[in-house]
């Protein structure tokens, strides 16, 4: 797989996911692969997120190699739902989607188990493109 593309995260986002990996074991799998994504990322205020960045609570549209399209809501842990529609920022793919651009492509699990690569092709909501800086 390709290097990990560079991410950026909003402060407000970063002081609420390091109280979530607070609560986690200190070696549990998911505090560690988050962790790891926080500690690469460029950290700046919410109002300075560029509108193309996936933040927490966005909508994103991915498109995979093939053309098929989905969307995916990245959402704190007790938001997510079993149906697959809000993912954990704790799940792998959840910790890989924060912090991407548009046009920035990752590995999903795919139906088989395989990864397949997706791109973010769209973000249909960001909460700070629309103004939603104190969600």
């Amino acid at each position: 797989m390709n290097p990990k593309p560079a991410i950026t995260v909003s402060s407000r986002d970063l002081e609420r996911l390091e109280a979530v990996l607070a609560t986690l074991p200190f070696d549990a799998p998911a505090r560690t692969q988050l962790q790891a994504e926080l500690d690469r990322a460029e950290v700046v205020e919410p109002a300075q997120i560029p509108p193309n960045v996936v933040t927490m609570n966005s909508v994103v549209r991915f498109r995979t190699g093939n053309g098929e399209v989905f969307e995916r809501t990245l959402v704190y842990p007790r938001d997510a739902h079993a149906d697959g529609g809000k993912v954990s920022v704790l799940a792998p793919v959840g910790a890989a989607m924060l912090g991407l651009s548009v046009g920035d492509s990752i590995e999903w699990p795919g139906p088989n188990g395989e990864p397949i690569a997706v791109r973010v092709s769209e973000l249909v909501y960001q909460p700070e493109r629309a103004g939603d800086l104190h969600r």
